[in-house]
């Protein structure tokens, strides 16, 4: 099993516990919002699984499936992050769909709900360039 395909199971764990973030006692505040920071929503659940089971599966095909999820993957989740410093919303769960933009905005707040898809984003495009087949 290559590197990718082990990054992309970790990435199936990672997404999964996200996907579960809601469902934990004391994780959420009296207003919803996971760690006082963000609000997930079964738009946003249903997005986590769906990107996990992505990766569960490229991890278990082959190299080049996970190198394919973890460009693709990474991309998506990168621009969503990205996007969500201009409007406060991203458009992975649709949200700049159903909400009003709150504006461009790089507050402390902003910058940790917007942390984890920059972070998992960032790492998942880095990994699947660095590993260019020779």
């Amino acid at each position: 099993m290559s590197n990718l395909q082990k990054l992309s199971l970790g990435y199936f764990a990672a997404l999964m516990i996200a996907a579960s973030l809601n469902y934990i006692p004391g994780l959420t505040d009296e207003n919803g919002l996971a760690f006082g920071i963000f609000e997930l929503d079964i738009y946003d659940d249903a997005l986590h699984v769906a990107s996990a089971l992505w990766a569960l599966a490229a991890g278990l095909l082959s190299y080049r499936a996970a190198r394919t999820f973890l460009i693709l993957f990474g991309l998506a989740y990168l621009g969503d992050g990205i996007f969500g410093f201009f409007t406060g919303y991203g458009f992975l769960d649709l949200g700049i769909f159903t909400n009003p933009s709150a504006g461009l905005d790089f507050s402390l707040l902003r910058v940790l709900a917007n942390l984890p898809h920059l972070g998992l984003g960032g790492l998942a495009v880095w990994a699947g360039f660095r590993s260019a087949p020779a």
